[in-house]
């Protein structure tokens, strides 16, 4: 069984380093995993420069800045500017996008050599999304900016998006996807919630079922594909996409080191998938398991399993 022949399909062997620079965000999301964190200290721009050069010496050479909020950092435009001078040739921010409303903002962070942008929109309407962040005036600040930076580079920029797939807005994911194209985005990714942090707490009132997400979801990837742009779905079992095998998330990701607070993951895809997800007795005879991750560990506390049916055979895999 080998991964789908798409047109889509392509496999990044480029290797990606995340780093954590804390978890100061001006956001409260309703479902942020990381919400537990955020009395631990921020690291320090030298900690940081440390742990770019090292990444570098280990054959990283794309970076991804994170969280917390990376822009709410003021050393942030010198960090983009380092990575860029060691050699990184791809800087993604991975951000709430609203220091991005600032054009001032924008055009320091082009000048210190952002590659990638990834902002987060997870309504397609200012209620919506707003709600989600629990912060009035999210929606149009991140909106805001992802104009200004598509005007700044004529639409050249890189722009990944990220939705997170919560109770709240699963119902909306092609309106969603919808609006998100009228910017001329080159990438959308849904990842459904991991209900840790903020989502732990809420549980239920923010995690969704799987099987009630998926028309919706399917909807919101069919725009997308019509349209031309690379579209993911995070988290969502292959018994479950079939026919849309091209856009699971999971065969897209290069190999990943993450760098937070005070460890090290040299290969989070080992973490991802031998300790943060889990299949069932039923995967064992699914003809997918062999490349399937299966679903956040927590989502059966919620649901179960029994939702999760075992393929006989798969049109996207040969």
């Amino acid at each position: 069984m080998r991964l789908p022949n798409t047109p889509h399909f392509r496999t990044l062997p480029v290797k990606r380093v995340v780093i954590f620079v804390g978890f100061s965000c001006m956001n409260d999301c309703r479902f942020c995993v990381a919400a537990d964190k955020r009395a631990f200290p921020d690291k320090s721009t030298l900690e940081i420069k440390g742990e770019l050069l090292d990444a570098y010496k280990g054959g990283a050479r794309q970076v991804s800045f994170t969280g917390g909020e990376c822009t709410a950092r003021k050393d942030i435009f010198d960090l983009v500017a380092f990575a860029r001078a060691q050699g990184f040739t791809s800087v993604q921010i991975q951000t709430n996008g609203r220091a991005f409303a600032s054009i001032a903002f924008c055009k320091k962070m082009l000048r210190s050599g952002m590659t990638v942008l990834n902002p987060a929109l997870h309504g397609h309407t200012a209620t919506l999304h707003d709600d989600l962040t629990r912060s009035p005036g999210a929606f149009r600040q991140t909106v805001l900016g992802i104009h200004h930076m598509q005007k700044l580079t004529g639409g050249k920029l890189l722009i990944s998006m990220n939705t997170v797939i919560v109770q709240q807005n699963y119902r909306h994911l092609p309106e969603i996807i919808t609006f998100l194209l009228k910017f001329k985005v080159m990438h959308v990714q849904f990842a459904f919630v991991h209900a840790m942090g903020n989502a732990r707490k809420f549980g239920k009132e923010i995690v969704p079922r799987k099987t009630d997400v998926m028309p919706y979801l399917k909807r919101a990837l069919d725009i997308g594909r019509k349209r031309g742009v690379l579209v993911m779905a995070e988290a969502i079992p292959l018994c479950l996409m079939q026919g849309y095998e091209d856009c699971v998330s999971e065969f897209y990701i290069p190999t990943i080191e993450v760098r937070e607070r005070g460890f090290i993951i040299p290969r989070f895809e080992d973490v991802r998938v031998n300790e943060a997800k889990v299949k069932f007795p039923s995967c064992r005879v699914c003809c997918s398991n062999g490349v399937c991750e299966g679903v956040w560990r927590e989502y059966p506390e919620y649901y179960g399993s029994t939702e999760f049916k075992p393929l006989k055979s798969t049109k996207g895999f040969s």
